[in-house]
């Protein structure tokens, strides 16, 4: 029982450590960039020694990617939050749209997702990201959607991409002090242009 207790606090320990640096490294990050960011600012910030450091990450840039998958994670969090299966698959494309958007408006996440994630972490890596978190749950209502037939068939991964980007797009602008609503009006006719005209009938939707 000692020796089961003692390694539930060693592995609580550890993750609290891990929680401190990213924590103290996504402010850093922000307020000075990752360039202009040292990892003696970070266990300094964190309150944790260099060796804490590089037990839990190889390097800065490593510790870089924490940050962001957890940030990802946290817009796709708030996407999945907003568009339950109960929705028709539209209504929760909709939902989810409205609430990336919103996600993005967390202070520093357009830098850290949109600006600095590709361009310390490349655009494959963050990439693969995006696919695990909000552009995975972007292709899911695409693809619930289309199977309800209130988009037209396209191949997904594409329309994925470019949606995506899209909304990006968006996230910038709006960081930038573009009107929210201006371009919340063009995604969803964006969304609209994709809804048949008619139902559509029978046929596999490409997934691929």
């Amino acid at each position: 029982m000692q020796r089961e207790t003692a390694r539930r606090s060693n592995r609580d320990r550890t993750e609290a450590t891990r929680a401190d640096l990213i924590a103290a490294a996504r402010k850093l990050f922000i307020e000075k960039s990752y360039a202009e960011t040292g990892t003696p600012e970070i266990v300094a910030a964190a309150g944790v020694t260099r060796g804490a450091l590089y037990h839990h990450f190889a390097d800065k840039q490593a510790l870089f990617a924490a940050v962001v998958e957890q940030e990802a994670e946290a817009v796709a969090a708030e996407i999945d939050r907003a568009s339950p299966p109960s929705l028709f698959a539209r209504d929760a494309l909709i939902a989810g749209s409205d609430a990336y958007l919103a996600a993005m408006r967390a202070p520093g996440r357009t830098r850290l997702l949109l600006l600095d994630g590709p361009a310390v972490l490349g655009r494959a890596a963050m990439d693969a990201i995006d696919n695990r978190h909000g552009n995975r749950s972007l292709r899911e209502g695409l693809v619930a959607a289309m199977r309800e037939q209130s988009l037209i068939r396209l191949p997904v991964d594409a329309l994925t991409a470019l949606l995506a980007a899209a909304f990006d797009r968006a996230a910038l602008a709006v960081e930038a002090g573009a009107s929210a609503e201006d371009y919340r009006a063009v995604l969803m006719a964006l969304i609209d242009g994709l809804s048949p005209a008619l139902p559509q009938a029978g046929g596999p939707v490409r997934t691929r």
